[in-house]
Protein backbone atom coordinates (compact mmCIF):
# COMPACT_ATOMS: atom_id res chain seq x y z
CA UNK A 1 0.00 0.00 0.00
CA UNK A 2 1.14 3.36 -1.01
CA UNK A 3 0.65 5.85 1.56
CA UNK A 4 2.66 8.85 0.08
CA UNK A 5 -0.78 10.07 -1.22
CA UNK A 6 -1.84 10.62 2.24
CA UNK A 7 0.97 13.76 2.92
CA UNK A 8 0.51 14.90 -0.71
CA UNK A 9 1.75 18.46 -0.16
CA UNK A 10 -0.37 19.68 -3.35
CA UNK A 11 -3.37 18.49 -1.91
CA UNK A 12 -6.18 20.15 -1.24
CA UNK A 13 -8.48 20.10 1.74
CA UNK A 14 -11.37 18.69 -0.03
CA UNK A 15 -9.26 17.44 -2.98
CA UNK A 16 -10.28 13.92 -1.92
CA UNK A 17 -13.82 12.54 -0.48
CA UNK A 18 -13.97 9.83 2.43
CA UNK A 19 -16.47 7.85 2.48
CA UNK A 20 -15.90 5.96 5.59
CA UNK A 21 -15.20 9.20 8.08
CA UNK A 22 -12.18 8.42 7.37
CA UNK A 23 -9.36 9.43 9.98
CA UNK A 24 -12.74 11.35 11.63
CA UNK A 25 -12.49 7.50 13.26
CA UNK A 26 -9.81 7.93 15.64
CA UNK A 27 -11.91 9.86 17.89
CA UNK A 28 -14.66 7.65 19.78
CA UNK A 29 -17.03 11.14 20.63
CA UNK A 30 -17.46 14.54 18.74
CA UNK A 31 -19.21 17.37 19.51
CA UNK A 32 -21.31 19.43 17.40
CA UNK A 33 -21.92 23.19 18.07
CA UNK A 34 -24.41 24.76 15.75
CA UNK A 35 -27.58 26.28 14.58
CA UNK A 36 -30.16 24.68 12.28
CA UNK A 37 -27.75 24.33 9.61
CA UNK A 38 -26.34 21.31 12.38
CA UNK A 39 -29.43 20.38 13.85
CA UNK A 40 -30.91 18.65 10.58
CA UNK A 41 -33.58 21.13 10.12
CA UNK A 42 -36.26 20.79 7.75
CA UNK A 43 -38.43 23.31 6.24
CA UNK A 44 -42.40 22.36 5.65
CA UNK A 45 -45.03 24.21 4.04
CA UNK A 46 -48.53 23.77 4.47
CA UNK A 47 -51.09 24.16 1.82
CA UNK A 48 -52.20 26.88 3.47
CA UNK A 49 -48.79 28.68 3.16
CA UNK A 50 -47.98 28.06 6.55
CA UNK A 51 -43.87 27.24 7.13
CA UNK A 52 -42.71 25.19 9.75
CA UNK A 53 -39.02 24.53 11.26
CA UNK A 54 -38.28 20.81 12.15
CA UNK A 55 -34.91 19.93 13.88
CA UNK A 56 -34.52 16.37 12.94
CA UNK A 57 -31.27 15.39 14.28
CA UNK A 58 -30.88 11.55 12.82
CA UNK A 59 -30.65 13.82 9.69
CA UNK A 60 -28.19 16.17 10.94
CA UNK A 61 -24.70 15.97 9.55
CA UNK A 62 -23.06 15.14 12.61
CA UNK A 63 -25.53 12.01 12.34
CA UNK A 64 -24.50 11.05 9.14
CA UNK A 65 -20.52 11.81 10.19
CA UNK A 66 -21.12 9.27 13.42
CA UNK A 67 -22.48 6.21 11.00
CA UNK A 68 -19.82 7.06 8.58
CA UNK A 69 -17.02 6.88 11.30
CA UNK A 70 -18.30 4.94 13.88
CA UNK A 71 -17.97 7.34 16.39
CA UNK A 72 -20.83 8.93 18.93
CA UNK A 73 -21.67 12.19 18.35
CA UNK A 74 -23.43 14.57 20.77
CA UNK A 75 -25.39 17.49 18.55
CA UNK A 76 -25.17 20.24 21.02
CA UNK A 77 -27.38 22.33 18.48
CA UNK A 78 -30.56 23.75 17.33
CA UNK A 79 -32.48 26.15 14.99
CA UNK A 80 -32.00 29.76 15.80
CA UNK A 81 -28.86 29.71 17.79
CA UNK A 82 -26.21 32.02 17.72
CA UNK A 83 -23.04 32.88 20.72
CA UNK A 84 -24.43 34.64 23.05
CA UNK A 85 -27.57 32.51 23.52
CA UNK A 86 -25.29 29.20 23.38
CA UNK A 87 -22.66 30.74 26.74
CA UNK A 88 -25.98 32.59 28.45
CA UNK A 89 -27.80 29.35 28.71
CA UNK A 90 -27.90 26.64 25.38
CA UNK A 91 -24.77 25.48 26.52
CA UNK A 92 -25.77 24.44 30.14
CA UNK A 93 -29.12 22.78 28.96
CA UNK A 94 -28.51 20.88 26.03
CA UNK A 95 -25.54 19.08 28.16
CA UNK A 96 -22.50 20.52 25.96
CA UNK A 97 -20.94 21.23 29.48
CA UNK A 98 -21.09 17.76 31.09
CA UNK A 99 -20.65 15.63 28.14
CA UNK A 100 -16.92 16.31 27.90
CA UNK A 101 -15.30 15.01 24.40
CA UNK A 102 -12.73 15.04 22.78
CA UNK A 103 -12.87 16.75 19.36
CA UNK A 104 -15.44 19.75 18.68
CA UNK A 105 -16.98 20.95 15.39
CA UNK A 106 -18.08 24.35 16.37
CA UNK A 107 -20.59 25.88 13.61
CA UNK A 108 -22.11 29.04 14.69
CA UNK A 109 -22.03 32.52 13.09
CA UNK A 110 -25.09 32.76 10.32
CA UNK A 111 -27.29 34.04 12.84
CA UNK A 112 -24.81 35.62 14.85
CA UNK A 113 -24.30 37.99 11.73
CA UNK A 114 -28.49 38.26 11.35
CA UNK A 115 -28.22 39.87 14.74
CA UNK A 116 -25.16 41.94 13.68
CA UNK A 117 -27.09 43.47 10.57
CA UNK A 118 -30.35 44.09 13.17
CA UNK A 119 -27.88 45.89 15.44
CA UNK A 120 -27.84 43.60 18.16
CA UNK A 121 -24.53 42.75 18.77
CA UNK A 122 -21.13 43.25 17.20
CA UNK A 123 -19.08 41.10 14.98
CA UNK A 124 -16.26 41.93 16.93
CA UNK A 125 -12.54 42.10 16.86
CA UNK A 126 -9.28 40.47 17.84
CA UNK A 127 -9.75 42.64 20.94
CA UNK A 128 -12.74 40.56 22.49
CA UNK A 129 -11.44 37.40 21.98
CA UNK A 130 -10.65 36.39 25.62
CA UNK A 131 -12.97 39.13 27.44
CA UNK A 132 -15.45 37.22 29.99
CA UNK A 133 -18.36 39.12 28.52
CA UNK A 134 -20.55 38.21 25.63
CA UNK A 135 -21.24 41.49 23.70
CA UNK A 136 -19.68 40.92 20.55
CA UNK A 137 -20.02 37.33 18.20
CA UNK A 138 -16.31 36.77 18.61
CA UNK A 139 -16.38 37.40 22.04
CA UNK A 140 -19.11 34.87 22.66
CA UNK A 141 -17.61 32.61 20.23
CA UNK A 142 -14.32 32.29 21.61
CA UNK A 143 -16.19 31.75 25.39
CA UNK A 144 -17.32 28.68 24.16
CA UNK A 145 -13.89 27.50 23.58
CA UNK A 146 -12.77 28.85 26.50
CA UNK A 147 -15.44 27.28 28.72
CA UNK A 148 -14.79 23.78 27.13
CA UNK A 149 -10.91 23.87 27.43
CA UNK A 150 -11.20 24.49 31.02
CA UNK A 151 -13.26 21.20 31.44
CA UNK A 152 -11.04 19.08 28.47
CA UNK A 153 -7.67 21.57 27.72
CA UNK A 154 -6.77 19.17 25.24
CA UNK A 155 -9.61 18.61 23.07
CA UNK A 156 -9.16 19.52 19.44
CA UNK A 157 -11.48 22.30 17.67
CA UNK A 158 -12.27 22.70 14.13
CA UNK A 159 -14.51 25.97 13.42
CA UNK A 160 -16.06 25.71 10.55
CA UNK A 161 -16.55 28.76 7.89
CA UNK A 162 -20.04 29.76 6.52
CA UNK A 163 -19.86 28.70 2.41
CA UNK A 164 -20.30 31.12 -0.33
CA UNK A 165 -23.78 31.56 -1.72
CA UNK A 166 -23.85 33.48 -5.01
CA UNK A 167 -27.62 35.37 -3.26
CA UNK A 168 -24.82 36.99 -1.16
CA UNK A 169 -25.16 40.84 -0.83
CA UNK A 170 -22.28 42.82 -0.54
CA UNK A 171 -23.04 43.30 3.16
CA UNK A 172 -23.17 39.58 3.45
CA UNK A 173 -20.29 39.24 2.05
CA UNK A 174 -17.80 41.34 4.22
CA UNK A 175 -19.71 40.25 7.45
CA UNK A 176 -19.30 36.73 6.05
CA UNK A 177 -15.45 37.49 5.10
CA UNK A 178 -14.99 39.10 8.53
CA UNK A 179 -16.69 36.08 10.55
CA UNK A 180 -14.04 34.07 8.72
CA UNK A 181 -10.80 35.97 9.72
CA UNK A 182 -12.17 35.91 13.24
CA UNK A 183 -11.65 32.11 13.25
CA UNK A 184 -8.49 32.20 11.95
CA UNK A 185 -7.51 34.89 14.80
CA UNK A 186 -8.71 32.75 16.99
CA UNK A 187 -7.41 29.05 15.87
CA UNK A 188 -3.94 31.41 16.00
CA UNK A 189 -4.75 32.32 19.64
CA UNK A 190 -5.98 28.97 20.89
CA UNK A 191 -4.08 25.87 20.66
CA UNK A 192 -5.55 22.57 18.86
CA UNK A 193 -7.84 25.01 17.07
CA UNK A 194 -8.33 24.14 13.22
CA UNK A 195 -10.20 26.04 10.28
CA UNK A 196 -12.82 24.06 8.35
CA UNK A 197 -12.46 26.78 5.53
CA UNK A 198 -16.11 26.03 3.89
CA UNK A 199 -16.18 29.38 2.45
CA UNK A 200 -13.07 28.94 0.53
CA UNK A 201 -13.31 24.96 -0.51
CA UNK A 202 -16.87 24.62 -0.17
CA UNK A 203 -18.66 24.21 -3.64
CA UNK A 204 -20.69 27.79 -3.79
CA UNK A 205 -24.70 27.44 -2.99
CA UNK A 206 -25.66 28.46 -6.22
CA UNK A 207 -28.95 28.31 -7.63
CA UNK A 208 -27.83 24.33 -9.28
CA UNK A 209 -26.60 23.77 -5.52
CA UNK A 210 -29.71 24.55 -3.46
CA UNK A 211 -32.19 22.92 -6.57
CA UNK A 212 -30.19 19.35 -5.51
CA UNK A 213 -29.68 20.04 -1.80
CA UNK A 214 -32.14 22.40 -0.14
CA UNK A 215 -35.55 22.08 0.56
CA UNK A 216 -36.68 25.60 0.70
CA UNK A 217 -34.59 27.91 3.30
CA UNK A 218 -33.24 24.77 4.62
CA UNK A 219 -30.69 21.42 3.71
CA UNK A 220 -32.73 18.27 2.35
CA UNK A 221 -31.03 14.78 3.24
CA UNK A 222 -29.05 14.87 0.35
CA UNK A 223 -27.28 17.99 1.55
CA UNK A 224 -26.74 17.11 5.08
CA UNK A 225 -25.52 14.05 3.82
CA UNK A 226 -23.05 16.35 1.28
CA UNK A 227 -21.75 18.21 4.39
CA UNK A 228 -20.92 15.21 6.49
CA UNK A 229 -18.92 13.81 3.87
CA UNK A 230 -17.07 17.18 3.34
CA UNK A 231 -16.65 17.49 7.24
CA UNK A 232 -15.39 14.07 7.89
CA UNK A 233 -13.43 14.72 4.39
CA UNK A 234 -11.76 18.48 5.67
CA UNK A 235 -10.35 16.67 9.08
CA UNK A 236 -9.32 13.81 7.91
CA UNK A 237 -6.90 15.98 5.26
CA UNK A 238 -6.10 17.74 8.88
CA UNK A 239 -5.18 15.00 10.52
CA UNK A 240 -3.49 13.79 7.56
CA UNK A 241 -1.28 16.62 7.15
CA UNK A 242 -0.81 17.45 10.79
CA UNK A 243 -0.52 13.68 11.98
CA UNK A 244 2.09 15.05 15.05
CA UNK A 245 -0.73 17.14 16.69
CA UNK A 246 -2.77 13.94 17.04
CA UNK A 247 -0.33 11.16 18.20
CA UNK A 248 -2.14 11.40 21.48
CA UNK A 249 -5.98 11.63 20.61
CA UNK A 250 -6.30 8.18 22.18
CA UNK A 251 -4.75 9.82 25.82
CA UNK A 252 -6.84 13.02 26.00
CA UNK A 253 -8.62 13.20 29.24
CA UNK A 254 -6.63 10.86 30.96
CA UNK A 255 -2.94 11.10 32.82
CA UNK A 256 -0.86 9.60 29.96
CA UNK A 257 -1.78 12.50 28.06
CA UNK A 258 1.88 14.25 27.65
CA UNK A 259 1.99 18.30 26.94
Amino acid sequence: MDISKFFDQNEKPLDNSVINGGFCGIFRTIGCIGDSLSSGEFESCTDDGITGWHDMYDYSWGQYLARDAGCKVYNFSRGGMNCRCFMESFGESCGAWSEICPAYIIALGVNDIGDVKRGIIKLGTADDIGNPSNDTFVGAYANIIINLKRRQPDARFFLMTIPTETSETDEDKRLRDGHAELLYTIAEKYKNCYILDFRKYAPVYDEEFKKRFFLRGHMNPMGYMLTARMVESYIDYIIRHNAEDFKQVGFIGTSHYQR
